[in-house]
This record gives structure tokens, C-alpha cells and sequence, in this order.
């Protein structure tokens, strides 16, 4: 049976393996937007989003078509982002959603900051748009598809990949 969660969910009952149904917010970016975040986080500058609890989905979403929610959204490759997210866990980030593994300094981070890394199915991206219940626009628009995006999903299906103690299925 799933464990039914959103953001605010206590991560730290999770276990590597355990499977997911989440519904909340998530926020969508990608490598160029992490290298965005983490420039303003030491400018001191205010945020596009709130990073303390939240979510984020490595993920660049095709371009909507008229009366859609949103274009396709299949996770991308994680790795891509393992620079830019130990400082993102320092600054409170508790969910990762992608696909693929992870760096050891990023696995460290997890287990240092009690955060998780859940995986999204890759090559589902029809199927994750099903779960998108709204899409809203929130910072970095000159990125395209890398913009930061507000998502609230329904059901989403991921399975824990690292839990916070670093234990891993991959």
C-alpha cells in the first residue's frame, strides 16, 4: 500500500524503497535554475519560492498546448544537479523528485539536512502530466522549459530512491 503524502509530510519515516502517492506543491527546476537559486541565495536576495520544506521536481515541461494544464513533464536527469544541491538542503529543501542517481557529496547533504530523494518514472511524462492538477509560472522565464514553475499534483506516483539516512535503492 502507498503511504499517502504532501510537502509537509515528516521525510524522515521514509525508507529507501518505500512507494509514494504525493499530492501537494512541488516546484519544478532544472540546472540552470539551481545555478540561479544558488547565485541568489548568496547575493542574500529573496527567493523566487520558499526553499525551507519544499519540494522541488527536476523537471522541464513541454510547452502547453491551448486548453492544457500543462505540456509533457518527465523528470530529468539528477545528476545534472548534484553541484548546486547541498546548498539548496543547507538552506531547508526536504524533497528532490528525478531520476537517476546521486553524488556522495549530495547523499551526505541528505543525511546532514534529514531530506529525501524520491524518483519519478522516466519516459512517463504523459503520465505525470495526468497527476498536474495546476501550473503556475514563478520565476526565470527566459529559460523556456527551465523556468521555475509552481506545480500542485494529485497522486503522483514516486518511490523513494535515498531516504534521509542514505540508504539507497540505486
Amino acid at each position: 500500500m502507498p503511504i499517502i503524502m504532501d510537502e509537509k509530510y515528516d521525510v524522515t519515516k521514509l525508507r529507501a524503497g518505500d512507494e509514494i502517492l504525493f499530492s501537494g506543491t512541488v516546484y519544478t527546476a532544472r540546472d540552470a535554475g539551481h545555478k540561479r537559486i544558488v547565485e541568489t541565495l548568496a547575493k542574500g536576495e529573496p527567493l523566487p519560492f520558499p526553499l525551507q520544506g519544499s519540494a522541488i521536481y527536476y523537471a522541464g515541461p513541454t510547452p502547453t498546448k491551448k486548453g492544457e494544464i500543462i505540456g509533457s513533464c518527465g523528470p530529468t536527469t539528477s545528476a545534472r544537479m548534484d553541484d548546486y544541491t547541498p546548498t539548496l538542503l543547507d538552506n531547508g529543501l526536504k524533497i528532490m523528485i528525478g531520476k537517476g542517481n546521486r553524488s556522495s557529496a549530495v547523499i551526505q547533504s541528505m543525511i546532514n539536512n534529514g531530506a529525501v530523494y524520491l524518483i519519478a518514472v522516466g519516459g512517463a511524462g504523459a503520465l505525470i502530466k495526468s497527476k498536474i492538477t495546476a501550473c503556475e509560472d514563478v520565476a526565470y522565464l527566459d529559460l523556456g522549459c527551465e523556468a521555475l514553475r509552481k506545480l500542485t499534483v494529485k497522486d503522483l506516483p514516486l518511490l523513494v530512491g535515498i531516504d534521509c539516512k542514505g540508504k539507497s535503492i540505486l
